[in-house]
């Protein structure tokens, strides 16, 4: 299983606040050869690290893509720059943040082209709230390859101080109803 985070905390002149870029990032990965599976509800997250920064808008994917993590994770910056993220300080605010979380079992620690190190799994999923917390929604049992724990065990061992809200969609929904997007 392929799991990708999505989170965002800053508006954009012209999508709009930040669950929209969310919603605007999920229909730019239904049309770059990455479908979606399962969609987790959105959830508003205090920022990690403490910060003034707006609350994020956060949720998880699990989708399926013929493209290699190196090759994924670039599409996946090309959506952030398109919907206008700007990279400066580690943990500033931004229009859209896409993640890999995991990519099946696998386990990478190698220099990307984009000259940011790729990780994966995520080498912080394990002790965020707004990562664990929504993937337990969509695949509580999942196995966290280097830990070897499922996301529930992990959800169970989250620091106390990370402030988290499930949100309702426009039409009252939580996300769990979302289906399989057609290839």
């Amino acid at each position: 299983m392929i799991i990708l985070g999505i989170g965002a905390n800053l508006p954009h002149p012209k999508i709009g606040p930040p669950r929209a870029l969310c919603g605007a990032a999920l229909n730019i990965l239904k049309k770059s050869d990455i479908y979606i599976d399962q969609r987790s509800p959105w959830y508003e997250s205090k920022p990690v690290p403490i910060s003034d920064q707006p609350w994020y808008i956060n949720g998880v994917v699990t989708v399926t893509t013929s493209l290699a993590p190196s090759a994924l994770m670039q599409r996946l910056l090309a959506i952030e720059v398109d919907l206008g993220r700007e990279r400066s300080v580690p943990n500033a605010p931004r229009t859209v943040d896409l993640d890999i979380l995991a990519y099946g079992d696998r386990i990478i620690d190698e220099p990307d082209v984009s000259d940011l190190q790729l990780k994966i799994p995520h080498p912080r999923m394990h002790i965020r709230s707004f990562v664990i917390n929504p993937l337990c929604d969509i695949s509580p049992t999942w196995v966290h390859p280097v830990l070897q724990r499922t996301a529930t065990a992990l959800r169970n061992d989250l620091p106390p101080d990370q402030k988290i809200r499930k949100i309702a969609d426009a039409d009252g929904l939580f996300g769990t109803e979302w289906q399989r997007s057609t290839k």
